[in-house]
């Protein structure tokens, strides 16, 4: 599994493959001038050692301060260009970082848009928000330097075990020792602290819902003064990121100091063998100085590994649980006709319906909705009119029986068309945080500013934007926390009104304002309901009274239609909540 999450990371860098090319040879180059001090060092002991048989006297400069001088502006050039591709080279590998981040973030919420409405009913936001921000902030660590520390280990492998070859085999037999024990040790640390940091990502996941449910829920937590109770629950969560942690660093910080043991036996080898070969004559001073300074250059930055494969496995760990998210399927599937235009009916053909197996919520209900009609669902609280809303919508699908418009099965249809001809009003306004004007426009995205003015008047919202400090662009806060509910109610209906669909449904538009605002909110209901088919949902009877044709559902069936006075007439289930309502009873 890990290494297919490796291949599809892969993938994405593929995409990068110019810049990748780029960062590979900046990173090279980079490692090259590092690796050159201790070569200078070396030669700078060879010219006052060993003087006009130096390897600057050797190449024609006898003089030892010339050779001196040269070797000053060797080591200015190869510096200023270490510094330099170092520079480029990190600024190319974050930018691919930031690159493969943005894509992987977009795509990935992209697939999270087209998922079913049970998939978010299942999954907190907070969770959610764990995996596309920090999760995908994870991945940012190990792209932005794990990479070129790899680059950077290859290259000093390859260019100082070449060095060490072309000085001694010997010594370098020696030195090389501890690398195999280092790499095995490094995959072996990485196998067993994997399942420790998928611990660590799912207690944070855990985390992140609490924090999102308590800062959501902000107004009922002081209103029932319990700050206290959820001070333990963050802290109950936060308690178990830490555990997690802990066992994830106890065994994280046991590996560097075994990677040091073995780089210790490298360096004392080469130590002792290259001495007793410079005091024997077989190397020069100068080629033993090389050797002892390279020899850290080598084996040192090998517990780089360590750090390098603790932030893979963070990244793998993460990774899974991002392309978990990427690949989850919708169970609702888009179709292939267009309903360009609601021209005949909506009909419901023995529907049943169960959020749960076993646990049906509509039984055989059949209703048809003629274009132009002004409908309403009545009935007790749990008997399945909101159901029926989100079968309309296509949230769901049924289990059994039918839902056509037009004579076209729901299923055939695209989403896209279908929810194009429908505009919701809820009872559970949400507002985006921003302007009053970009929520009235989300209804309609390519509406101007006189568009925008004509659906707050029509929704009779222009009036309180008028008084607000400033105007349409007044900010409404999260969810809109910043106006009353009848204004958000009103900007919801003004956004329905920009978007001039084709059905109208009103989910207990009315329920959650006074009588006032409801009486205002229902003039601007009956302007926006004008050559429109309009279903209503309503706990007040008095809203619908007018409906061309009444559905009262109990206990997931129809057990009553027709109009207001009709139902009063029968003296059944209807007629029994007008009564209730009207003071009757």
């Amino acid at each position: 599994m890990k290494e297919n999450n490796l291949k599809k990371l892969f993938l994405y860098s593929k995409k990068q493959d110019t810049k990748i090319n780029r960062a590979i040879i900046y990173s090279i180059l980079n490692k090259l001038f590092d690796l050159a001090p201790p070569v200078l060092i070396g030669i700078a002991i060879d010219i006052v050692v060993e003087g006009s048989d130096s390897f600057l006297g050797n190449l024609g400069f006898e003089n030892k301060r010339q050779q001196i001088l040269i070797l000053a502006i060797l080591t200015f050039i190869i510096w200023s260009l270490e510094s330099t591709f170092d520079y480029v080279a990190a600024v190319t590998w974050r930018n691919i970082s930031q690159d493969i981040e943005h894509k992987i973030r977009t795509e990935t919420f992209n697939n999270v848009l087209d998922l079913d409405l049970q998939f978010f009913e299942n999954k907190s936001s907070g969770r959610l928000m764990a995996i596309l921000n920090d999760d995908v902030n994870q991945l940012e660590k190990f792209l932005d330097t794990g990479a070129e520390k790899l680059i950077h280990t290859m290259t000093t492998i390859l260019v100082i075990g070449g060095t060490f070859i072309y000085i001694s085999p010997i010594i370098a037999i020696f030195a090389f020792i501890p690398i195999p024990i280092i790499i095995f040790g490094s995959f072996r640390f990485t196998k067993t602290i994997a399942k420790r940091y998928t611990k660590i990502r799912n207690s944070i996941e855990s985390l992140n819902a609490n924090l999102s449910n308590s800062l959501t829920g902000i107004m009922t937590v002081k209103s029932f003064n319990r700050e206290g109770k959820e001070t333990k629950r963050i802290a109950k969560s936060s308690e178990e990121v830490k555990a997690a942690n802990y066992h994830a660093i106890r065994l994280s910080a046991a590996f560097i100091p075994i990677i040091r043991i073995a780089i210790l036996f490298g360096f004392t080898a080469t130590l002792i063998i290259g001495g007793f070969m410079a005091l024997d004559g077989q190397i020069r001073v100068s080629m033993y100085s090389v050797l002892l300074f390279i020899t850290q250059r080598l084996l040192w930055p090998l517990t780089d590994l360590g750090d390098t494969f603790d932030l893979y496995q963070r990244a793998m760990a993460s990774f899974k649980r991002i392309t978990t998210l990427k690949e989850t399927k919708p169970t609702i599937i888009n179709g292939v006709k267009e309903l360009s235009n609601f021209q005949n009916s909506i009909i419901f053909d023995n529907v049943n319906f169960s959020y749960e197996e076993g646990f049906r919520v509509l039984n055989n209900v059949s209703i048809e909705i003629n274009k132009g009609q002004n409908i309403a669902i009545v009935g007790s609280t749990g008997s399945g009119k909101s159901t029926m809303i989100k079968l309309i919508l296509r949230l769901y699908d049924v289990d059994n029986g039918i839902v056509k418009f037009d004579e076209i099965d729901i299923k055939d249809l695209k989403l896209e068309s279908l929810r194009e001809n429908i505009a919701l009003v809820s009872q559970d306004i949400f507002l985006f945080e921003g302007s009053v004007f970009e929520n009235i426009a989300y209804g309609n995205l390519d509406a101007n500013t006189d568009e925008i003015w004509e659906a707050a008047r029509l929704s009779e919202a222009d009036v309180f934007i008028n008084q607000l400090p400033q105007k349409e662009n007044t900010i409404v806060g999260e969810r809109g926390q910043k106006l009353s509910g009848g204004q958000r109610q009103r900007i919801s209906i003004a956004r329905a009104i920009l978007k001039n669909p084709e059905i109208l449904i009103l989910d207990e538009a009315t329920s959650a304002v006074d009588n006032e605002t409801e009486a205002a909110i229902q003039r601007s209901l009956d302007s926006l309901k004008k050559g429109r088919t309009v279903i209503a949902i309503a706990h007040r009877l008095s809203t619908i009274r007018n409906a061309d044709k009444i559905y009262v559902l109990e206990n997931g069936e129809i057990v009553e239609k027709g109009t207001h006075d009709e139902l009063v007439s029968i003296g059944k289930v209807y007629s029994n909540l007008w009564d209730v309502q009207t003071g009757n009873r």
